[in-house]
């Protein structure tokens, strides 16, 4: 059952997505050669629990860390570890969810390290104006597979494609709630957006085919070719008056 949000539930969820923005901004400056992911993670939970919230990811059907950092080829749900450190030129996908108050906040950016490939920042830039494109398009009264059509067209266009595998969810009083938010599908078709709805939208771009497998360790999810991915992700609120970004500052 999709759930229509208040405009008293929708500020709640604001806020834990604030929390999300802060922490995403803090750890895209701290993003350098020579940290390890570890240290990514224990600064997120660090700043999660200053704010009175709690790491959203942790303990979630057994991942064991506060963020998904995925490095290069991987597409989404890397674990952090003491042993994956950033060297200059790879590109790192950070995931992040809060729960404030019983209220849940996601989002995803992908960040250069160092000085990347063109390739690499044509793939990032692709992806996040993907996103931006999709968000433009979830409006009331608008199927959904509208939206998910954006990120394919802009994307496919651009010579990449869409992980078909993972996809965007609704989002409140649970992490992940209906409906699915897939970045691919037919314009015109699917559920029709209503007032009140809460989204998180998160297309994964592949440099290369979309096909993924995922790894011994049970989480991380990698290109099949190994070229590399990007990931955005932003929780939205369908309003009346438009889409509402609910996890930016």
């Amino acid at each position: 059952m999709i759930v229509l949000r208040s405009r008293r539930e929708i500020e709640k969820l604001r806020a834990a997505n604030r929390i999300v923005a802060e922490v995403l901004e803090y750890l895209r400056s701290l993003i350098r050669p020579g940290i390890s992911t570890a240290e990514l993670d224990r600064a997120a939970e660090k700043m999660i629990v200053s704010r009175g919230a709690r790491p959203a990811f942790k303990g979630y059907a057994g991942f064991p860390a506060t963020l998904c950092t995925s490095i290069n080829n991987e597409i989404v749900h890397g674990i952090p570890s003491s042993k994956r450190v950033l060297r200059e030129g790879d590109i790192i996908s950070v995931d992040v969810g809060t729960c404030l108050e019983g209220y849940f906040g996601d989002a995803a950016i992908t960040v250069p390290v160092g000085r990347i490939s063109p390739e690499a920042e044509r793939l990032i830039e692709v992806t996040r104006i993907s996103l931006e494109r999709a968000i433009a398009r979830a409006e009331s009264g608008a199927r959904l597979f509208t939206v998910s059509h954006e990120v394919q067209a802009y994307a496919e266009e651009r010579g990449f494609s869409v992980v078909r595998d993972f996809v965007g969810h609704g989002i409140g009083t649970e992490l992940h709630e209906p409906p699915q938010v897939p970045n691919y599908g037919q314009p015109g078709t699917g559920l029709k957006l209503k007032s009140g709805m809460v989204l998180a939208i998160e297309p994964m771009i592949n440099q290369g085919g979309w096909e993924i497998e995922v790894l011994e360790d049970g989480w991380t999810a990698v290109t099949r070719d190994r070229k590399l991915s990007a990931h955005f992700e932003h929780t939205i609120a369908v309003t009346d008056q438009g889409p509402e970004i609910l996890s930016c500052l």
